[in-house]
């Protein structure tokens, strides 16, 4: 439910704990409009208005969606005035890889509405989440051996490279934390179940943004390259067209699979259907435990065409961390060291969200 008191709480978690601002700091809110279906306009409202109250001063500025290069060059130039830029826009998560080239905190939002904001998602506090999210690193990362399957017959092995664990993370503060560091997938051999949709990454913009798969086929993967695909014909050809039509704009690699991570927010919900738009859908839902993604199509973080998998079982060195779509907070002692700091994770954990919105 929300509520002023929720979306208060869940303003202050990110001004406070994720952005860690304080009176008398200078914030630039980027508003995307919400006519294109992605933001409304009382999350950042709630978010100015509760910086204005901690003696902040905010400001906000208009923007489409990240298509329109024009808005990116506008946040850009604006910024300059500001101490913090918090995106409740896409625009703040192109490029997101890229190194930063000023000291100015900048926050990219994934609770995109006010519901978001004032829920379990926007209100655990940030500070839980980093400390889930490192110790989901430090077990990924220290793993000699991951093994990933889900229900309709996804089956492979990632072994961790050094390079592997030295590899770096994004160059903006997510708000809320929902995913770990993306495990490299160079050493990923096997196949995966693509069902539904391929969606983009959010890393760029291009067009179709996303498409139907009409029946479920399989990507064979070794050592991170893309050998070939199994399954209904007719599907086949639209994955194998997608590729090459996201691959010839941009001139990238298209059999080049990056990298993978699970979500690891319980909290995180999506109450539309994934068809309304299915890109929506995929950059809304990814942090869910209920969805592991793979990065592909270019070889760079995070690529442009993204692999969800639903309700992934992920077994490290033979204990499952994740199974069937559940983080196990219990199966590893940094997780439970977490669970014991924060009790907040384990109500978390204990209700999480499966409004995701697939409903079939």
């Amino acid at each position: 439910m929300t509520t002023d008191e929720n979306l208060a709480a869940g303003a202050r978690n990110l001004l406070v704990n994720c952005a860690q601002l304080k009176a008398g700091d200078r914030i630039l809110i980027v508003q995307e409009d919400p006519a294109l279906g992605w933001y409304d306009r009382d999350a950042p409202l709630a978010l100015g208005n509760e910086a204005e109250a901690m003696e902040m001063v905010a400001a906000y500025l208009d923007v489409g969606g990240p298509e329109d290069e024009a808005s990116s060059l506008k946040a850009d130039r604006a910024a300059v005035d500001h101490d913090c830029v918090i995106y409740m826009a896409r625009i703040g998560d192109l490029d997101r890889f890229a190194p930063g080239d000023d000291d100015k905190i900048r926050v990219m939002c994934y609770a995109r509405t006010a519901d978001q904001l004032a829920s379990a998602f926007g209100q655990t506090h940030h500070d839980a989440m980093l400390g889930l999210k490192e110790a989901v690193n430090d077990i990924l990362l220290g793993a000699d051996r991951i093994d990933v399957s889900c229900p309709l017959g996804t089956s492979f092995l990632c072994e961790i490279s050094d390079r592997a664990r030295e590899s770096g993370d994004v160059a903006v503060r997510r708000f809320p934390m929902g995913v770990p560091q993306a495990v490299l997938a160079e050493r990923l051999t096997g196949r995966i179940a693509l069902a539904r949709y391929l969606t983009p990454t959010g890393n760029r913009s291009y067009e179709p943004a996303s498409i139907t798969l009409e029946q479920t086929v399989f990507v064979e993967v070794e050592a991170g390259r893309i050998k070939g695909y199994e399954g209904d014909a007719g599907t086949v050809a639209d994955v194998r067209k997608h590729y090459k039509t996201v691959s010839d704009i941009f001139g990238i690699d298209p059999d080049f699979v990056h990298s993978w991570h699970a979500g690891i927010h319980a909290g995180a919900t999506y109450a539309k259907p994934a068809a309304d738009d299915p890109d929506r859908w995929s950059n809304n839902v990814f942090t869910n435990p209920r969805f592991l993604h793979i990065h592909t199509c270019g070889a760079y973080a995070p690529g442009e065409i993204c692999w969800m998998v639903q309700d992934p079982t992920v077994s490290v060195d033979g204990r499952d961390l994740w199974r069937q779509g559940r983080l196990n907070v219990y199966a590893f002692e940094p997780l439970q060291r977490e669970a014991e700091k924060w009790p907040v994770l384990v109500e978390l954990f204990a209700n999480p969200s499966d409004e995701v919105g697939i409903f079939a």
